[in-house]
Parts: C-alpha cells; structure tokens; sequence
C-alpha cells in the first residue's frame, strides 16, 4: 500500500471531530480525533490498525491536521504521543504547535 492511496476524510461536529483514513482493500479504517479548547484544536488520540501499522498513515492523518491548522489558522496541542512525536521530528511545523 502506497500513502497516496490513502483518503482522508474530514468531521467535526462542534468542538470535536476526527481525521478518518480509509484504508484500501480493507474495511479497517484509521483515525486521528481531537477536540477544540478555546481555538486549539487537542490531538487526543490516534490509532491504525495493526494489519496497516508501519506503513505511513498515521502521518497522513498528521499531515491533513497540520494542513488544516494552516489554512484554517488554527494551533496543535499534541496530547496524543504519536502527534507529539511527530512534531518533536519536524520542528518546522513548531509555529502551529500549542
């Protein structure tokens, strides 16, 4: 599987909302959830499944927030500990991290 076969969803529903991958060839779907804190938008949980770890959608699923809190202007906080290192491997994405 190739991380450009990955399609990300967008929901939010109030203060809350979630990244969904949908993965190909499987029903299993990954997902990044956050919640929104005075305009901070709280990655609190991520998770792949296992037949899918290793392979670059969690990022993914990173990279379509960090894409949102640019175009959107809003910041990260990374309670989620993939997200956290995620952001402790890209500093150049320090500016959006609350």
């Amino acid at each position: 599987m190739s991380t450009s076969q990955v399609e990300i969803e967008r929901h939010a529903n109030g203060s809350q909302g979630e990244y969904i991958a949908r993965l190909p060839g499987s029903e299993e779907k990954a997902e990044l959830s956050w919640s929104d804190r005075n305009g901070v938008r709280h990655a609190t949980h991520t998770f792949v499944p296992p037949s899918h770890r290793g392979k670059g959608v969690a990022e993914e699923l990173v990279k379509a927030l960090v894409a949102d809190a640019r175009e959107q202007d809003f910041k990260i906080a990374p309670d989620c500990s993939y997200v956290e290192r995620w952001f402790d491997r890209h500093k150049d994405y320090a500016d959006l991290r609350a």
